[in-house]
């Protein structure tokens, strides 16, 4: 039992940022180690429950101890992101319908787009903002998958809403909370059925590790998604489980800081000229100015000195791009948006470089 789990089962619920730090550690027993130790085996001695590498690993249970304290349910990790995404859609039914937004993670989406070419699902988009849009398409569908806020338009679904309505009519419902976090958002808490996460993100937060993650509450669902993994072979690497545990252990402040900056530089950065929209949904670390058109965007990512050119998000250092310079974005996203992931550097310096930008942006 983790220190998390003997806190909670004395009475004592425990705050996210303690969770993050305490969750999925060894037990207090003199001489034992204050963090896991990661365990590299690709086989076990035979009679347990691990047997072999593709099954389980000690590392991976501390991590999904930890993740499923945090969002209140019990985590599975995968190899990436959109390994845990396909592990979710190969458990839906032949023809099974999907309602999904249609601004969201490129990877999920071209993953759904894939899958219904293949004849194994219907996918209908929607914006996700649209209550009403989304309650219109939820009949006969088999899943409905929110993202909030989207990626990278940044719009924000009402989740209570969509969820009650979605389980009325028997709907399966995700929601990937990899931009919010469960610092700020925990969705299992308004009824969601899975919560999705690219962990390579917040969760992990310094750019050096590749894992995804699904957390459930239904015992039934739990037991598919282990054998879609172990099926598929989608299983990370013990390193790379490690340093997404490490990187857990400041999420909450990491967080905190980002959102702080990023709240900060919305106020800095409203009403330059450069601009032609600013978008932020008011929390989170993510910010995304859209300019008139792809050249002036593109002298605003090449003018940032302290804020990083580079396509991920979610570290600790603020990261750029403009979004429609991958082939395969939506055509609905602006020319000119360019998504940025605002870490935690001090907020006059990164002002200071990313006005700068906008001054150099503005530059014709």
């Amino acid at each position: 039992m983790s220190t998390a789990d003997s806190a909670a089962h004395a009475g004592t619920p425990l705050q996210p940022a303690t969770t993050a730090v305490v969750a999925g550690r060894p037990a207090p027993t003199p001489d034992a180690p204050l963090n896991t130790p990661v365990v590299f085996a690709s086989t076990f001695i035979g009679g347990g429950e691990l047997e072999y590498g593709r099954f389980g690993n000690p590392t991976w249970t501390a991590l999904e101890d930890a993740i499923g304290a945090l969002e209140g349910g019990d985590a599975l990790v995968y190899a990436s992101g959109l390994a845990a995404a396909n592990a979710l859609i190969a458990t839906l039914p032949v023809g099974a319908k999907v309602v999904a937004p249609n601004h969201a993670y490129l990877g999920s989406l071209t993953q759904l787009d894939e899958a219904q070419e293949r004849g194994q699902l219907t996918r209908v988009y929607v914006d996700i903002s649209d209550t009403d849009a989304v309650l219109a398409e939820l009949d006969g569908a088999s899943l409905l998958w929110i993202e909030s806020p989207t990626n990278p338009a940044l719009e924000v679904a009402d989740l209570p809403t969509l969820i009650a309505a979605a389980h009325a009519q028997g709907v399966l419902t995700v929601v990937d909370n990899t931009f919010a976090t469960p610092i700020l958002q925990r969705p299992l808490e308004v009824g969601a059925d899975v919560v999705l996460h690219s962990a390579t993100k917040f969760l992990s937060g310094h750019s050096d590790a590749v894992l995804g993650t699904l957390i459930v509450r239904d015992a039934e669902l739990h037991a598919r998604l282990v054998n879609r993994r172990t099926i598929l072979g989608a299983t990370p690497g013990p390193m790379e489980v490690y340093l997404v545990l490490r990187g857990l252990r400041t999420l909450a402040l990491r967080v905190e800081r980002a959102s702080q900056n990023a709240a900060e530089l919305v106020a800095r950065m409203s009403g330059h000229p450069a601009l032609a929209e600013l978008r932020y949904p008011g929390f989170g670390a993510i910010v995304a100015p859209v300019f008139p058109d792809a050249a002036t965007a593109e002298r605003f990512v090449a003018a940032a000195q302290l804020a990083r050119f580079a396509t991920s998000l979610g570290g600790v250092e603020t990261t750029l791009e403009r979004r429609r310079r991958w082939a395969g974005e939506v055509a609905t996203i602006p020319e000119g948006l360019v998504r940025i992931s605002v870490g935690i550097e001090h907020i006059d310096d990164l002002a200071a470089d990313l006005l700068q930008a906008l001054d150099a942006a503005a530059e014709a």
